[in-house]
């Protein structure tokens, strides 16, 4: 028997990174849906304005998702303004891209500390509010590359699987105790994050709304897996049934090399400068 639809209506929601991209696009999903949103990011003017953008059911919080105690106080705050949080959206990511054996340590110890243990900090947090209450709802933001390795971001496809992995493992723990586990899974994206990226073949990109749309519906009908868009699904089931030398020619009819690998620089080099500052402000899907 189906379950219940939820009822999002006066929820409170608190999302990191989400003062652009597809961070602020689930802000938005939000607010239409009735819910009160707290908005964290590092770059705090532009969670400021995203907040100004939306109404008066958000609040804007600085955050440094790289922190536990700055996470630990971004929850804090969205209580005492809001109210007891019953979704925590792991949003905030970098993807800077390169061939692996010419990835800086540096950088690939960015993208660890925020698409890594930003999400743990990020779980870890929201379920010492949560569990206690038994209710609550984490969605993690992963991506295709969660599921596939693409050539051109090997550290970012690694720092994905790890989402998707840590994501199966605590929802299987948490059986039984009233929290839900949502793993967010969207090909590329028209954001900054996928700027210059060329598309794989019958999967072209997608808009920021459409995985807002996808997240918001998991919150009203909860589920593990969420693919976007959602014939990806089957693709990677497919892809992980078969044997590797199928897999291989698989991923090279849709031309999946291509779509970090061979990425158009000069279109990147705005995001890129930024992800090689960052401590946790920008989006993470892609």
């Amino acid at each position: 028997m189906a379950r219940a639809r939820r009822h999002l209506d006066g929820r409170v929601v608190a999302i990191t990174g989400a003062g652009r991209g597809i961070g602020r696009a689930t802000a938005q999903a939000c607010v239409r849906a009735g819910m009160k949103v707290s908005i964290g990011d590092l770059d705090l003017p532009a969670a400021q304005q995203t907040a100004a953008d939306l109404g008066d059911r958000t609040i804007a919080l600085e955050l440094n998702v790289c922190e536990r105690a700055s996470v630990g106080r971004f929850i804090d705050a969205t209580e005492n303004r809001l109210g007891p949080i019953d979704v925590f959206i792991n949003n905030a990511g970098i993807m800077p891209l390169a061939p692996f054996v010419e990835e800086e340590d540096a950088v690939a110890r960015r993208q660890v500390d925020i698409n890594v243990h930003g999400v743990l900090h990020g779980m870890k947090e929201a379920l010492d509010r949560m569990l206690p209450r038994g209710r609550g709802h984490i969605v993690n933001m992963a991506s295709t590359a969660g599921r596939v390795g693409f050539a051109g971001g090997a550290t970012y496809s690694g720092t994905k699987h790890f989402v998707v992995g840590v994501s199966e493992a605590v929802r299987t723990e948490l059986r039984g105790s009233g929290i839900e586990i949502t793993c967010v899974m969207p090909g590329v994206v028209n954001t900054e994050l996928g700027a210059g990226l060329p598309q794989a073949r019958f999967v072209g990109h997608i808009e920021a709304p459409m995985v807002a749309d996808a997240i918001v519906a998991a919150l009203h009908s909860p589920r593990f897996e969420v693919y976007v868009p959602r014939r990806i699904g089957p693709l990677s089931k497919a892809g992980a049934a078969v044997p590797t030398v199928v897999r291989d020619a698989f991923g090279r009819l849709l031309a999946l090399d291509r779509v970090l690998g061979r990425p158009d620089l000069d279109a990147r080099r705005s995001y890129e400068q930024r992800a090689a500052r960052s401590a946790g402000d920008l989006e993470s899907g892609a």
